[in-house]
């Protein structure tokens, strides 16, 4: 048998030769070194020494390779004849492309006829050919392709509590967070843009909250959502007679959005006002009551310590909702998937999550079971119940007292959630962040996650804002400005006083019929929570 050579123990080098078998032992012949320069004719071809055997290993691996050129070569030429970039040189053969012969040099083979290489078609139809890259803007809004990203990511379907508190709060593109969305010029309007009075009520109730506690000679003044600060500068307004009460006062705003905080500083006279020499510290000062204010993003970051007075106007409704709907396999939550022409839309879960195993579980145990027995659908708000919680165990700490006011029922919620986009109703999934969404508060709910708490909070209502406002005066006030008015501010004034009392269409009302006045009244809850060491809040009585 033979064989091209072996490794040479001694020298490390590889012998070139033959071997054969004799019994259990192999024999090598070794071959004699052949020197390259006797067998090239050329002498003057600068060819260097290598053995003859590793030369003829090169020719038949070049042999194999043109065998197979046309597999390989997928519509690219193969060269004729190994080509290398190392001092040796190889010269091909004019006899066999098995045959050495290292009589041609490199110059005499270019001159020899190329042989003509195999080429293959290739059908390339198939491939993918990615689209052209566009520098044109997208006509698709950020946080459109924010919630389609999230939808992707997860691989299914979100909730609709994260779809609405991405729509409301995303810090980029969110509805609240970089422009102002009330009043006429904006999507809604809320009572304190209505008339002054819902303003001067609330303070009322502050200021005789306060008195309840004792005077203390420093309390925090906290609202939650101030929208554009018109409650508090309302309230401060009307309450300014009252120096100690003003005196006692350290404001804290809780509001997420960059342009309200702006909006806010505004609408309260605020100016900064250095703390020491030098002016390296600085406190806001509302010029409306010379009390100091500060903003803060969530209620966690007002300080502790101080008695406080928190006020919730039309905040609840605004945090997020997960809905639950019956089926015959239970219930299950409804989420927000992309539909095929990438649209949003509405699916059930095909069995539980985890929002409906903790949050709905808890909150059918506080229902009848009357309660449950007719409903097909209902909402639950989970971030109402843990900042409920949060607010009673700082006044059960603290001492004080919270007055929540939006629209809601003391029950359970069906399928309440709405989009508002200037001043009308539209589809909630409709063109993300450009409308608000809100949903009606489940009072109930809220009175067991406060009195979970301790036995030191007493929860009073809920009752009608009609009542509420009633029981403050607000009959009293608006009959006071009636009597030194203009006739067109007497028509205004009116208008907000049905309003905030009325229910439906307002019957005095003899202007155009889109502008008529609906009460809300009855629509509207109000809801105090406070340490039992206060006794009753006015107007809860």
């Amino acid at each position: 048998m033979s064989g091209f050579g072996r490794l040479n123990p001694t020298t490390n080098d590889f012998e070139f030769g033959s071997f054969k078998r004799n019994s259990d032992r192999i024999s090598y012949r070794q071959e004699p070194e052949i020197d390259t320069f006797k067998h090239c004719k050329n002498k003057n071809s600068r060819c260097s020494p290598l053995p003859l055997s590793l030369c003829l290993s090169l020719q038949m691996l070049r042999r194999s390779f043109s065998r197979i050129s046309p597999l390989l070569s997928n519509g690219l030429v193969l060269r004729s004849g190994p080509r290398c970039c190392s001092p040796h040189r190889f010269c091909s053969s004019s006899h066999s492309s098995a045959t050495l012969n290292p009589s041609v040099s490199r110059e005499e083979e270019s001159r020899e006829s190329p042989r003509p290489a195999a080429t293959v078609s290739i059908d390339r139809s198939g491939l993918y050919n990615p689209p052209e890259h566009s520098h044109e803007p997208s006509s698709v809004p950020e946080l459109v392709k924010h919630l389609k990203s999230i939808i992707k990511f997860r691989g299914g379907p979100i909730s609709v509590a994260e779809y609405m508190e991405e729509v409301l709060t995303n810090p980029q593109s969110g509805f609240y967070i970089n422009r102002d969305v009330f009043g006429a010029g904006g999507d809604f309007i809320t009572s304190p843009d209505v008339s002054q009075m819902f303003g001067e009520m609330v303070g009322v109730w502050t200021v005789c909250l306060w008195e309840q506690m004792g005077q203390p000679e420093n309390v925090n003044l906290v609202e939650l959502g101030p929208g554009r600060g018109t409650l508090m500068a309302d309230l401060l307004r009307s309450s300014s007679k009252f120096s100690k009460f003003t005196k006692s006062l350290n404001i804290h705003m809780v509001e997420c959005s960059p342009a309200l905080q702006k909006v806010q500083y505004s609408t309260l006279k605020c100016a900064d006002e250095a703390m020491n020499d030098d002016g390296s510290a600085k406190r806001t000062i509302s010029m409306l009551s010379g009390s100091s204010i500060s903003w803060h993003a969530t209620l966690e970051q007002v300080p502790l310590g101080l008695p406080t007075i928190i006020i919730a106007h039309e905040f609840y409704d605004a945090l997020p909702v997960h809905q639950f709907q019956k089926t015959p396999r239970g219930w299950c939550e409804k989420m927000i998937d992309i539909s095929e022409d990438s649209l949003f839309r509405f699916v059930l879960s095909p069995q539980p999550t985890p929002a409906s195993l903790l949050y709905l579980t808890k909150r059918c145990r506080w229902a009848s079971s009357e309660e449950k027995r007719d409903l097909e659908h209902i909402e639950v708000c989970p971030k109402a119940m843990e900042l409920t919680h949060q607010i009673a165990k700082r006044i059960s700490l603290d001492g004080g007292g919270a007055l929540i006011v939006d629209y809601g029922k003391d029950g359970l919620i069906s399928d309440s959630l709405q989009a508002i986009r200037k001043h009308k109703f539209v589809d909630i999934l409709d063109n993300p962040g450009s409308a608000d969404l809100s949903a009606y508060v489940d009072f109930a709910s809220l009175r067991h996650s406060a009195e979970e708490v301790s036995d030191n909070i007493s929860v009073h209502g809920p009752i009608t804002q009609s009542q509420f406002l009633g029981s403050l005066g607000i009959n009293f006030r608006v009959e006071a400005l009636l009597q030194n008015c203009t006739e067109e501010q007497a028509e205004s004034l009116r208008a907000g006083y049905w309003r905030f009392v009325g229910d439906g269409e307002a019957p005095f009302w003899e202007g155009p019929d889109e502008l008529t006045p609906i009460g809300m009244g009855t629509r509207y809850l109000a809801m105090a929570i406070v340490n039992k060491k206060q006794g009753t809040p006015i107007a809860f009585e």
